[in-house]
């Protein structure tokens, strides 16, 4: 039951190791893990031949010029040979038991597309734990995006390859999006699976930012009417402040 993992990898030299190694630790070792080089200008492109050159399920795509996240994930996503997608960014991380846990979720309720929890960390310390629900639709994913895209899974028997929608930013929420609108539900396990890196340089990191590529989804990809987008973004930015404020109570 093979699982094909995408991992698109832009100036990550010092992670992409961690990253590498959180894969070949799991305990569900039916995997292909697919690293997307992205024009990257760092010496980070010899770790990801030497992991290629030792381990036959580590596959190594270098990109001619910088295409960005969206274009490298379907890049992957079209040489995945697995029944399975699942997504793991260059600088995240994930708990030895993730693909099993998953997979077996997966595989007695017949689900097609499943998240997990994840944990937040900054500087090698956890500083805060993504819950998520058992289930969410569409509707819901628009008010708030419980699904990370370090945790997210797809089973292309039923769903067949779904890509990312080429925007530049939140382009892992639209692809979410788009396979709701394909199936009523994606299921949650709420288990802290993986490991999320918090970077002061990182998209989600700058809120203002994150909020304008939000936005974007709603019109640009979702063509909802202002009005709609605006009761969408009201809902998203209400959670906002409320995992901020959530996250510093619990300080």
């Amino acid at each position: 039951m093979l699982v094909s993992i995408i991992t698109p990898v832009h100036n990550a030299y010092s992670h992409i190791e961690e990253t590498i190694q959180s894969i070949l630790n799991q305990t569900f070792q039916d995997w292909e893990l697919i690293l997307i080089d992205d024009y990257s200008t760092d010496s980070g492109i010899h770790i990801l031949n030497k992991y290629e050159g030792l381990d036959l399920r580590i596959h190594l795509i270098e990109n001619p010029k910088n295409l960005g996240a969206a274009i490298s994930r379907n890049k992957g996503i079209e040489k995945a040979k697995g029944r399975f997608i699942a997504f793991l960014d260059s600088d995240d991380l994930w708990a030895p038991n993730k693909l099993e846990i998953q997979l077996k979720f997966m595989l007695d309720n017949k689900h097609a597309f499943t998240f997990t929890g994840y944990q937040k960390f900054k500087n090698g310390s956890i500083v805060g734990r993504h819950h998520v629900p058992k289930k969410v639709n569409h509707e819901e994913l628009l008010k708030t995006c419980s699904i990370g895209c370090l945790t997210a899974m797809y089973d292309t028997e039923q769903l067949g390859k779904v890509y990312m929608p080429i925007i530049s930013r939140r382009q892992d929420f639209a692809l979410w999006l788009k396979i709701l609108k394909m199936i009523p539900f994606a299921y949650g396990i709420d288990k802290p699976l993986a490991h999320y890196r918090l970077r002061d340089d990182s998209i989600s990191g700058n809120k203002f930012r994150a909020a304008r590529y939000q936005w974007r989804v709603y019109r640009e990809f979702e063509n909802l009417s202002f009005l709609k987008a605006s009761y969408y973004f009201a809902h998203y930015a209400v959670f906002g402040v409320l995992k901020t404020y959530l996250h510093k109570a619990k300080k």
